[in-house]
């Protein structure tokens, strides 16, 4: 069994399954299929570690890791978070916590907090251990298709030398460089949401005492809203979510311009009086998006490389993942019966839109009034607060019965717009109008430079 990363490339290779990307979504897949007994290969355009910004786990991330077996690694390098505070700008002393342990579903009261790039570079090597071949520093750059829905993927080494690939099944990871849905022009703008990020690490941020020191905190402000993010050894991911129109505003450097923007958020700014950044300052927009179809002969696409919609919930890893679980199963069950294949893509594709459409619903109206007076006031009335943080702690594929709870929770939530409706409309009008804007500035390699 292969238990190195290989970087010496061959002329040639053929292959059951190749994997385009190494991250969390990647090397999940390529692990359980290798683990099925399958010649799986991975190409990452990066060598790991590498940045990259989303580092909020969710509970529900668990279950898989402990699958994955790295669940204790994941322990080592982590920071236990038990909740979320969430806060608003006006009153720097009014702000809530939610915490898992509160769900529906008791048995998973935590999660963690992780540098993606040590995270990230953790579950890649575990692949490699288990048997993928896999190879950092290699960028896909063509894919064909055969009439037997064998794929011919064509890629390029750090050195500029061509190498070819034959597959079987090739699994689209690419996250938001989103490669198939580009090359098959499936990529589009979600019509619905829209925003951008500016964000850093800094050292020397106030923590909450005691069990709340890990928690995320988010924090509702004009513009959009804040993350902050415990990190080990006394970092702190910083980060504001903002409307396209507001970072398009920007007339300074970015980091003077991330300052400017902390200020204007009192719960954030509080606790920032002796910060300093430890890392670059980034920017990023335009990440909402969707691809027409998550799957067609001989492939599928999983995490970003098909969807993503807003880190709010932190749900980018959770979903990346979890497709990952269920397309694991999906291509086994289609190199094992070919003629079956349909249904069982048709299965991985309902799971996963289902995912993406129930977290949808609250991510598109959170900076609305409305959801910021029910997250600040939250009642458990019909056991709907079990259910808002059960869908925070991503149990929305289970068994949960978060379905009646989250529908009279939608209800409330058109009461109270309807109760505050001039407010509620400019809320509207302003989401829409962002849709339509393009942001520019970007920093992240998924930026257009």
């Amino acid at each position: 069994m292969n238990t190195a990363l290989h970087t010496d490339p061959d002329s040639e290779f053929c292959t059951d399954v190749l994997v385009i990307g190494g991250g969390p979504g990647g090397s999940t897949i390529a692990a359980l299929l290798r683990e099925k007994g399958w010649r799986v290969t991975l190409l990452e355009k990066d060598r790991h570690p590498r940045f990259h910004i989303g580092e909020s786990l969710l509970p529900l991330n668990l279950p898989i890791l402990e699958r994955l077996g790295v669940l204790e690694q994941v322990k080592a390098i982590g920071v236990v978070k038990y909740g979320a505070e969430f806060g608003v700008e006006h009153g720097a002393d009014k702000r809530q916590t939610i915490y898992f342990g509160n769900a529906l579903d008791k048995g998973h009261p935590y999660a963690f907090q992780v540098r993606r790039s040590e995270f990230d570079h953790l579950l890649l090597r575990n692949s490699a251990i288990k048997g993928v071949d896999v190879r950092e520093g290699i960028r896909v750059q063509e894919v064909g298709f055969q009439h037997d829905a064998t794929a011919l993927i064509s890629a390029v080494d750090e050195g500029g030398e061509r190498r070819q690939w034959r597959a079987r099944f090739l699994v689209d990871a690419s996250g938001r460089d989103t490669f198939l849905a580009r090359k098959l022009d499936l990529k589009k703008k979600n019509p619905k949401h829209q925003s951008a990020a500016i964000f850093s690490h800094f050292k020397h941020v106030v923590r909450r005492p005691g069990r709340d020191e890990g928690n995320i905190g988010i924090y509702w402000f004009e513009h959009g809203w804040f993350w902050m993010i415990p990190l080990r050894d006394g970092v702190m991911s910083v980060g504001a979510v903002c409307w396209p129109e507001y970072l398009k505003t920007r007339k300074t450097d970015l980091e003077t311009f991330l300052w400017d923007t902390i200020k204007l958020c009192p719960p954030v700014f509080e606790r920032m009086q002796q910060a300093i950044r430890c890392d670059e300052a980034r920017a990023t927009g335009n990440y909402s998006y969707r691809a027409d179809r998550m799957y067609g002969d001989g492939y599928l696409l999983v995490g970003d490389a098909f969807a993503f919609i807003d880190p709010v919930f932190s749900t980018g890893v959770f979903l990346a993942m979890n497709s990952a679980v269920l397309g694991a199963e999906a291509v086994d069950a289609c190199l094992r019966d070919p003629a079956r294949a349909a249904p069982h893509l048709r299965h991985f594709d309902r799971r996963v839109r289902y995912g993406i459409k129930t977290v949808s619903w609250f991510i598109y109206r959170f900076t609305s009034p409305a959801m910021h007076r029910l997250f600040m006031a939250p009642r458990n009335v019909f056991r709907i607060e079990e259910a808002i943080i059960s869908l925070l702690a991503g149990d929305i594929f289970g068994k949960t019965p978060i379905a009646l709870p989250l529908a009279l929770f939608k209800a409330i939530y058109l009461a109270t717009s309807a109760a505050a409706l001039p407010r509620a409309w400019v809320a509207y009008r302003r989401r829409k109008r962002n849709v339509a804007l393009a942001f520019t500035g970007g920093t992240t390699s998924q930026d257009p430079q």
